[in-house]
């Protein structure tokens, strides 16, 4: 068969360039939050940090905080749930279902970002150079695992530019095999664990910092539930073994039988 042949692509028309589009602009609206969550949770360059200046007072700021996870946690759960998705794509195309709930989530994030306030209040601070070296290492070192884990599992189609392509090129979309790449062999969520060290690698920990590390954390844990029970759903038997085999944060947890630890 011809190169021509094998590269096959729809009809030039608005639907098929809109598709394509409105999937890059939802990804590079992605990556510029993820890079302003860098320096937010990091207090980095950014205009507006978790640490800025407080303006409300504390119990105000407070609850602000707590509303303003609670939509993005709200957001990306429901949004996530195959029962979402199945009502949802009788209202949008399919191709753009993903790109709608990365874009959604990016937005969530700017509403965060743009509305959050800061509490103040020291509840430790590590003055140690050497300490400080350390913790911001594992503060890097946790962004760079988020980042690295999306490839591992498909960063492409996580965030939606591998289906708008798909019917770009007139494919059908199929989801992707069950596999264990990187440290998915070992651990069960090294993405999860890389916005921990992320979030809880400070060595200047605010109240509200506390505060966002706190629910952050509590969101993801409650999260994975959801995600593994949508996984079991989707691969039964090999997800359920794995699950069985390998531990959820830490390697080499799992006894002899293989069976996994209490976590």
């Amino acid at each position: 068969m011809k190169a021509s042949q094998q590269l096959k692509t729809r009809p030039i028309d608005f639907k098929t360039i809109g598709v394509l589009i409105y999937g890059v602009i939802s990804y590079l609206v992605f990556l510029i939050c993820f890079l302003y969550a860098i320096g937010f949770v990091g207090n980095l360059v950014v205009p507006k940090s978790i640490d800025a200046m407080p303006q409300v007072a504390s119990g105000r700021a407070i609850f602000v905080d707590l509303c303003l996870l609670l939509l993005f946690a709200m957001q990306h759960s429901v949004m996530a749930r195959q029962s979402f998705k199945n009502w949802w794509t009788q209202i949008i195309p399919k191709p753009i279902e993903r790109s709608t709930y990365v874009l959604l989530s990016s937005l969530c994030l700017i509403v965060l970002f743009w509305q959050w306030q800061p509490i103040g209040g020291l509840i430790w601070e590590v003055k140690n150079f050497t300490g400080q070296i350390i913790i911001l290492t594992l503060f890097a070192l946790g962004w760079l695992l988020v980042l690295i884990s999306t490839f591992w599992i498909d960063h492409f189609d996580l965030f939606g530019l591998r289906q708008v392509y798909l019917y770009w090129r007139d494919r059908e979309y199929a989801p992707l095999p069950f596999m264990t790449p990187g440290l998915y062999k070992y651990i069960r969520h090294p993405l999860y664990l890389g916005w921990f060290l992320a979030f809880w690698a400070a060595p200047k920990m605010t109240v509200t910092h506390l505060v966002f590390a706190l629910m952050t954390t509590a969101y993801i844990l409650v999260a994975i539930q959801f995600e593994e029970r949508d996984l079991l759903e989707a691969y039964g038997k090999v997800y359920a073994d794995y699950r069985q085999r390998v531990p959820m944060f830490i390697p080499f947890l799992a006894n002899k039988k293989g069976k996994q630890e209490i976590e």
